[in-house]
């Protein structure tokens, strides 16, 4: 059996992974801080559903603990790590910014000390659509240049790709980055888009709409993009004995046995045609409050998933409608409404 380490079992995506893991029949060791960030009771909801499962534990604690965080993994002995916890919400970066390099930064050094420590097989670690910042040209490829981050969050998680990608280098690290875009689904957290427009339609308060609703962005369901973080596990980076070995539609690195690959629906979809799919589905028309954009957002997110459909032959694929009905569905269950 397979031993996989994630990091943020108890969040949104890494809960996702989790459960994935185990009906797949992995062992998986989960590492979650718990923080309250946004409702607890959601987060330990999660984590009781996956300790149901025998092939599973939990350890409660922060990245930025090195002492525990690496006594986990020593007796765990993972063959795989894939890190998904730390510090999310954009807009969030502009309140507490420390908050971002403590987890996303610090935290993310430990978890790599520990993966060059057990020489894992293949690390794997959540970077994000933000690090384009202000490019303009679309869709977004991994060749892409990144050096115009416009918020802490962005710089964090670009911080992350780069010392991934020293560490793959230096210790022969098997290293894979994904940038996901705009993910939503069941289970979601409280500060994304869908998750406040569902609650507030319900509750017949009215929905903020930045930009004016002149925003596109490639969501992702939650789903496709666990699906192609597993079947990345498998597509191991391996340093290359040359330039002309690397194919010129693939990120790795031509130094180092590291590669970064965009998990994304590559469908660009506007942010009022979103909310139009929501109230349809909900039966009940929003009161919408327009509002210009908000400091460090970007227009427009959309993902070339060319890469990881060359890596693994899968292509993320939910529409956007499907999506928000199992969300819908999920929200009334979960909540009584």
């Amino acid at each position: 059996m397979t031993r996989v380490l994630v990091t943020g079992t108890a969040g949104f995506i890494g809960f996702h992974l989790a459960r994935s893991l185990l009906a797949a029949g992995f062992e998986v060791q989960g590492y979650d801080a718990l923080t309250d960030y946004y409702d607890v009771t959601l987060k330990e909801k999660r984590h009781e559903m996956l300790l149901e499962n025998p092939a599973f534990s939990a350890t409660v604690g922060k990245l930025e603990d090195a002492d525990l965080l690496w006594s986990v993994a020593e007796k765990f002995q993972p063959e795989i790590i894939v890190h998904l916890a730390g510090q999310a919400g954009v807009r969030y970066s502009l309140e507490n910014p420390r908050a971002y390099l403590d987890s996303n930064v610090i935290g993310t050094f430990n978890v790599m000390e520990a993966a060059r420590k057990l020489k894992v097989g293949h690390l794997l670690m959540a970077s994000t659509s933000s690090v384009y910042g202000a490019n303009e040209e679309m869709p977004f490829a991994e060749m892409d240049r990144t050096e115009t981050q416009l918020t802490i969050y962005a710089a964090t998680k670009k911080a992350n790709e780069n010392m991934g990608h020293a560490y793959a280098h230096l210790h022969d690290l098997p290293t894979t980055m994904f940038r996901f875009f705009t993910v939503y689904g069941t289970w979601g957290r409280p500060d994304l888009a869908l998750f406040k427009f569902v609650d507030a339609i319900l509750d017949g308060r009215p929905i903020d709409i930045y930009n004016h609703g002149d925003m596109f962005r490639d969501f992702t369901f939650v789903d496709d993009l666990v699906r192609g973080i597993m079947l990345l596990m498998d597509a191991v980076p391996r340093r290359p004995a040359s330039k002309d070995d690397i194919p010129d539609w693939d990120s790795l690195s031509p130094v180092a046995p590291f590669r970064v690959v965009n998990i994304g629906n590559s469908q660009k979809v506007r942010l009022l045609d979103f909310i139009d799919a929501i109230e349809a589905e909900l039966g009940i028309e929003a009161k919408r409050n327009y509002m210009p954009m908000q400091t460090g957002d970007v227009p427009a997110t959309w993902a070339n998933a060319d890469l990881l459909r060359n890596l693994t032959g899968y292509q993320p694929h939910t529409d956007v409608r499907d999506g928000i009905a199992q969300f819908v569905a999920w929200f009334r269950d979960y909540y009584g409404r």
